[in-house]
Formats: C-alpha cells, sequence, structure tokens
C-alpha cells in the first residue's frame, strides 16, 4: 500500500491494483471521478511495484515495464510529454525497470543492471544530471551500475549504492541533502563515508535512514518534530534517533515520520 497526496494505492497478492481517493485522474480509473472505496485498476494481474507524488503515479509490471499515469505538467510520466493521463501508460518499450520513486513533480527509477535514471521538473537540481533542466522521458545519471535505492523528496533526491554509499542532490534549504551545508547540488553527492547505509525514506524535506547495524537516522526540516530527535533544531548532516539497534522499516511524510522496530 502507497499514498499519494490526495489518494492511496494497493496491490493485492493477485496482482491486481486498487486506488481510491481524490479524483483528478490520479487514480487511474480512466476519470477524473472520486471514490471512497477500492476500485479496481483495469483488470490485469501483474503488477508489482507503484510509487506516487503530486497526482502522478508510476508503477512497474511483473514484466519489467514502467508505466504511469496522472499530472504530468513537467514530464514527470515520461511519456516525453506534459499530457495529463488518467489510465496507465507504458513508458518507452523496456522491461527491465526494477525500483521507482517520485518527488514533488520527479521520477526516478533503477533498472536491473543497476543504472539509475530520473525525469521531470529539475529547477533545482533534483535529476541529478548536472542542470536545471525539466526533461520529460527517462534520462540517465552518470554512467555508473551500482544504484541500489532511490527516494524523491519535494525537490530533492536520495539514493544507497550496492557499496553502501549514500548520495543526495537538489534543493538543500533546509540541510535536507545532509552534506553539512545548505548548498544545492544538481550531481549527486556523497553524504559522509560511511559504507553502511541500508534503507532511506522522505519527507516533504526531511530524510530518514537506516543503517545496516540497525540504527536510526535523520536530518533536514524539524519544525514539528519530525526527525524523532526530541526537539525542533533542523539538522544539515545525519543525527542518531535514539539508540536502539533494531529498526527495519521507514516512511515519510509532508511534516512526520513512521518506522518500525523489530520485537
Amino acid at each position: 500500500i502507497i499514498s499519494g497526496v490526495l489518494q492511496t494505492y494497493a496491490i493485492k497478492t493477485d496482482g491486481t491494483l486498487w486506488s481510491w481517493g481524490n479524483g483528478g485522474g490520479a487514480l487511474g480509473l480512466g476519470n477524473i471521478t472520486a471514490y471512497s472505496s477500492p476500485m479496481q485498476v483495469g483488470a490485469l494481474t501483474n503488477w508489482s511495484n507503484l510509487a506516487s507524488g503530486n497526482q502522478t503515479v508510476i508503477a512497474i509490471k511483473t514484466d519489467g515495464t514502467l508505466w504511469s499515469w496522472g499530472g504530468n505538467v513537467y514530464g514527470q510520466l515520461g511519456l516525453g510529454n506534459t499530457t495529463n493521463y488518467s489510465s496507465p501508460k507504458q513508458v518507452g518499450a523496456g522491461t527491465n525497470w526494477s525500483k521507482i520513486a517520485n518527488g514533488l513533480g520527479h521520477s526516478l527509477a533503477i533498472k536491473t543492471d543497476g543504472t539509475l535514471w530520473t525525469w521531470g521538473y529539475n529547477a533545482q537540481g533534483q535529476l541529478g544530471l548536472g542542470n536545471t533542466t525539466n526533461y520529460s522521458s527517462p534520462k540517465q545519471v552518470g554512467a555508473l551500475t551500482n544504484w541500489s535505492n532511490i527516494v524523491g523528496g519535494q525537490y530533492h533526491s536520495l539514493a544507497i549504492k550496492t557499496d553502501g554509499t549514500l548520495w543526495s542532490w537538489g534543493w538543500n534549504y533546509y540541510g535536507q541533502l545532509g552534506l553539512g551545508n545548505l548548498t544545492y547540488y544538481s550531481s549527486p553527492k556523497q553524504v559522509g563515508a560511511l559504507t553502511n547505509w541500508s534503507n532511506i525514506a522522505a519527507g516533504y524535506f526531511h530524510i530518514i535512514a537506516i543503517k545496516t547495524n540497525g540504527t536510526l537516522w535523520s536530518w533536514g526540516y524539524n519544525l514539528n518534530g519530525q526527525l524523532g530527535l526530541g526537539n525542533n533544531t533542523y539538522y544539515s548532516s545525519p543525527k542518531q534517533v535514539g539508540a536502539l539497534t533494531n529498526w527495519s522499516n521507514i516512511a515519510g511524510g509532508q511534516h512526520y515520520t513512521v518506522a518500525i522496530a523489530k520485537v
């Protein structure tokens, strides 16, 4: 199950896709109607992964194909245009898409070969392409083949490589890139020198991460205490949340964070 800004989506164990909430075309049902109970998106049984941003959804099927629908003002659907679509459309013809993430107007994906791809809104360099140009179709970020995990914040992005290093780029007004400064970057920058990052999640302006030792870390915007540090101080570099070493899963909302610890 994932949630968008005003919508919720779920994939059942039979591979069917369901959505409900605000309309506007982001539900993928071929209309702009709002629904207060789950509605099946088409009749297919091969959906495997979803990511949702602001009225935008991207999804992967079990055959490795990439699909998108919803709002597309910045080209964040990756379809080579800025047309909105209220039902799923295939992005290109590739069958090797592996992981996906959405920011607020930009999209990220990793292929099975470990390459990183981005598209959509890029005014703050959040696509990691070394510029601030918007793109309406996927563009490869560098030439590396060792990307393993990605997240998108409002105007920033972060990723983990297979070597356990953490990287960030884009908007950094609140220090959400974790680089110890407030400088914006339009290409990936390594966060520290550690090689034990295992999982990351993003809120609008803050980041949460887990290391391989099970510790929990956070940084960025903290006006509502979303960093879990017992204060409202902003931090531009990772800070450990408590002393537990059994954190297993994390998620970030607009101004909140949730995490699961193993019992």
